[in-house]
């Protein structure tokens, strides 16, 4: 039972009656716009008359009607504007049906038109268009939320999140803020693009779906091909592929990669995800941290104009050079433990020592960045690369040229919270077998985020990989900085939510098994309730004001229920 609320059906009856008149409120034809609102109020000039021949389209979002002459305000991508509609200028011959009754009755908030017409400035002074001919482009059939003011406060807006991120298009409609948002994401990979086109490197794509999910420490999603008749997996990260194309010849390649990884959901983790990763020939981890930090700057200037950033509570600046502190100094710093040269057994000890909850399932690799996460990183506002971690940590990246326990390896952190990640990669295809072994047997002991062993990769390596370094960087919360959001979910358009609950079937015979009346079930539903879930949500004034004033607009020739009557309702 699918109860349309009594706006639904006002439109739907207004979609018929355009039929009627011979108006297809869906035209198939394409409307040919010439300007746009943010174009008309930057560049309209009174004294030039300009804009005097204007081809315009939008979403109907407000209107005010009045007797032959109305305005409308009308929204489009870049903002809005206000529409004059005159009777006379739009009916000028006999027919007045455009005006009194499409453009008055049958036309809605929400609705999309074309108009024709002319800029001019009102006598309130206000820039608006005079309507000389308007088509309806698209009839709307659902309300939009409508906000309203009162004493400098707003009521019912579109703010709660399960409802914006759910139905993302109608947030975007009636939330020009979160336009914004979007427009500086696809900002934000165009400045990337730029700072890495200009310097020769080349774009590429790799598989999504892999026979072996490698490249990084994480549970993937797993699937099944019929025809190969094998497993796949959706890709965790893209390494492994674009370091073989730098085996086969090119010195620097990059990809903007949709990666998925089947773990837990928060303000800071979806499980499908963007990021960058890039890969440059001859070059170490040093070199990237400087490319790095070049590149963030470039990117918080873009977007923002400036480096520093308002984030949350804290003032972030992206101007380069960034602070560099190795992993074990700064666990030394913060927990007065120096893991230098310790066991894992004796850093099982120390995880136990200082609190942290551990079990035998976790190497020396995962026991030290539990301590790390725990206690140190969220100490990092500023933005700073955290380098040179144990050699257990990374089974991707090249051992450290000065001890060979650690790897060259930096973490760039950001506010409290890991923005991207680099190597000097691994190129010896002996020791890179036999990294992947020791992750093989952490798999054994119960690690279901170990890497698999990757064959073909090892293969390639051994036709040579010269010297390089590699980068990977979080899209999505590299936008999260620079817009000022601290849910993932504010970035993404169309975040993973659990399904939608079905509203249950309500019954005529359930609602009366309240106490309502026969007579009065089809006014409960008239009002837009439709399930005893609704109805308990209800404040019983308010209910009471709805029910009274339906039955009176029915006409019905039935009594009034008193505000008892609707609180046992609600109550029952």
């Amino acid at each position: 039972m699918n109860e349309l609320s009594e706006q639904e059906v006002v439109r739907r009856n207004s979609l018929q009656e355009l039929y009627k008149l011979g108006i297809n409120p869906f035209p198939p034809e394409a409307f040919e716009v010439n300007a746009n609102s943010e174009e008309i109020k930057n560049n309209f000039d009174p004294e030039a008359e300009n804009y005097q021949d204007v081809v315009i389209a939008g979403r109907i979002m407000t209107r005010r009607i009045m007797g032959k002459a109305s305005f409308t305000e009308i929204q489009d991508e870049k903002g809005r504007i206000q529409l004059y509609f005159n009777r006379d200028i739009i009916c000028p011959d006999e027919d007045k049906t455009l005006y009194n009754v499409v453009f008055k009755k049958l036309l809605d908030i929400g609705d999309i038109i074309g108009i024709t017409g002319s800029a001019f400035i009102t006598q309130t002074g206000e820039l608006s268009i005079r309507v000389k001919s308007y088509k309806i482009l698209s009839k709307a059939l659902r309300p939009l939320p409508v906000i309203k003011e009162k004493d400098g406060k707003s009521f019912d807006a579109f703010t709660d999140p399960e409802q914006r991120y759910r139905q993302r298009y109608v947030d975007l409609i009636v939330n020009s803020h979160v336009r914004d948002t979007f427009i500086k994401r696809s900002k934000v990979i165009s400045s990337m693009r730029e700072f890495f086109n200009a310097k020769g490197y080349l774009e590429v794509e790799t598989p999504i779906l892999q026979p072996i999910p490698g490249g990084a420490s994480a549970r993937p999603f797993i699937t099944h091909h019929n025809a190969l008749n094998i497993p796949l997996y959706l890709r965790i990260a893209n390494e492994l592929y674009l370091k073989r194309l730098i085996v086969g010849g090119f010195e620097g390649v990059y990809e903007f990669a949709k990666d998925f990884r089947n773990e837990g959901m928060d303000k800071t983790h979806n499980p499908e995800f963007t990021v960058m990763e890039i890969y440059v020939a001859y070059k170490d981890y040093n070199w990237m941290m400087d490319f790095t930090e070049r590149m963030l700057e470039k990117v918080s200037m873009d977007i923002n104009g400036i480096t520093e950033l308002t984030y949350g509570e804290n003032k972030v600046d992206f101007k380069a050079p960034f602070a560099r502190v190795t992993m074990l100094d700064s666990i030394k710093e913060y927990t007065g433990f120096d893991l230098n040269g310790k066991s894992e057994g004796q850093i099982r000890d120390i995880c136990k020592e200082i609190g942290l909850n551990v079990d035998e399932s976790m190497g020396k690799g995962k026991l030290i960045d539990e301590i790390f996460g725990e206690k140190c990183e969220h100490n990092y506002i500023q933005p700073t690369f955290i380098t040179d971690y144990p050699v257990e940590m990374s089974p991707l990246c090249k051992k450290h040229r000065e001890n060979d326990q650690l790897t060259e390896r930096f973490e760039l952190f950001v506010n409290g919270k890991e923005l991207a990640n680099a190597y000097t990669e691994l190129n010896d295809p002996i020791d890179q077998k036999a990294r992947f072994e020791e992750q093989l047997k952490l798999s054994e002991k119960g690690d279901d985020e170990a890497m698999f062993i990757d064959h073909d990769f090892i293969r390639s390596l051994e036709y040579g990989m010269p010297p390089t370094s590699g980068m990977g960087i979080g899209i999505d919360r590299l936008v999260m900085f620079m817009t000022n959001q601290e849910s993932i979910q504010e970035v993404l358009l169309f975040p993973q939510m659990r399904p939608e609950k079905k509203k249950a079937i309500t019954t005529d015979a359930d609602f009366m098994a309240l106490g309502i009346p026969e007579e009065l079930v089809v006014i409960v539903r008239k009002v837009g309730i439709n399930t005893i879930d609704e109805l308990k949500e209800q404040a019983p004034n308010k209910f009471h004001q709805q029910v009274c004033g339906m039955r009176k607009k029915l006409k019905l020739d039935i009594k009034n229920p008193s505000i008892d009557d609707i609180k046992a309702w609600i109550e029952g």
